[in-house]
């Protein structure tokens, strides 16, 4: 295994660059050798920004160099599974935002081809590598809380993204409600076994005119009888808002917090604080502890903690959901199990 990870990072959006400047400045034992993006400027941009010496607006400049070791994919959503299928035909470590894909077709064959190169591919659910839920998954898993019986996970976005991107986004549950998905199932350590769900399009017209819906509660039931419940909107008007509640027969925890600066003003009209206004601010060290993770799973020559695996069994909790609210009725998740 390689003392030091060179890595080709692909996409130079809004994560793209936060990922970027971790690679360039965070990780000791990481160097980021190449930034690609198809829109060849941005990825100028960005590399003179954090001092990479290679941009190129060509994917396969990365997926053919011998010198890259692993590939850093922030690109658009409908290319990833290709990129995926690139880098594992390439010998390269793979990690890569989620979704695989946007339908579990394309996730399939993404990763049979992982699985036949033997490479590792971690996945970008960030909220793992956030302290405060690494806490609360040590704690349950010791038993601290006793037998979990509940769970409560809340996610809302401080106002909905510009139709432009809602149009390719694949709906509220594949875009956004798969980090709840991914959330519940890794806090409670086991698998919903049924689901039902309910939506609406109540924050803005467009989201009915684009068949979608903008706001939803999804019900789960788990193979030990436990119960969760997920809610979501596109729009928060204090802010970005994800908080998670677990009860246990012997104790409950509260992850989650809401100011950005520690801080509260008392005066004769009140007590005021400061909200934290968006996901790049509430998990900006998430966000480089999951990089480190990889990086170091690579040298180390050890499986990822988040894997395709997981991604897929989101994607599949995302169509079962599509699915109970299309269907106005429960729904098993092992409907959409891999063949």
């Amino acid at each position: 295994m390689p003392e030091r990870v060179r890595a080709a990072l692909i996409g130079a959006g809004r994560i793209g660059q936060r990922h970027a400047a971790t690679l360039a400045r965070e990780i000791p034992n990481a160097e980021l050798a190449l930034i690609v993006d198809v829109h060849g400027p941005s990825a100028a941009a960005l590399a003179a920004k954090v001092r990479c010496d290679r941009w190129s607006s060509d994917p396969d400049d990365a997926l053919d160099a011998a010198s890259i070791d692993a590939i850093v994919i922030a690109s658009s959503t409908d290319s990833h599974a290709p990129l995926i299928v690139g880098a594992a035909k390439a010998g390269k470590q793979i990690f890569c935002e989620k979704p695989i894909a946007l339908d579990l077709d394309a996730t399939d064959r993404a990763l049979a081809a992982v699985e036949r190169a033997g490479v590792s591919l971690q996945m970008g659910f960030q909220r793992r590598f956030d302290k405060a839920y690494a806490k609360a998954k040590q704690l349950i898993d010791e038993g601290a809380l006793g037998r979990i019986e509940a769970i409560r996970d809340t996610m809302r976005d401080p106002s909905p993204a510009p139709r432009a991107y809602l149009e390719t986004s694949g709906g509220l549950y594949r875009d956004m409600t798969i980090h709840n998905f991914d959330c519940v199932r890794w806090l409670m350590g086991d698998e919903a076994t049924e689901l039902f769900a309910m939506g609406s399009a109540i924050v803005s017209p467009e989201f009915a005119e684009l068949d979608d819906i903008d706001t939803s509660v999804v019900s789960l039931r788990f193979a030990n009888d436990s119960l969760g419940v997920i809610d979501n909107s596109r729009r928060s008007g204090f802010g970005y808002d994800v908080r998670t509640e677990v009860f246990g027969s012997d104790g409950a925890l509260m992850i989650g917090y809401a100011r950005d600066t520690p801080m509260l003003r008392l005066d004769a009209n009140g007590i005021h604080s400061d909200h934290i206004h968006w996901f790049l601010e509430r998990f900006d060290q998430a966000y480089v502890d999951e990089l480190k993770v990889f990086v170091d799973g690579i040298i180390a020559g050890t499986p990822p903690p988040v894997d395709g695996n997981d991604a897929r069994a989101a994607m599949a909790l995302a169509y079962a959901a599509e699915a109970s609210r299309r269907e106005n009725a429960p729904v098993s998740p092992a409907r959409f199990a891999r063949a």
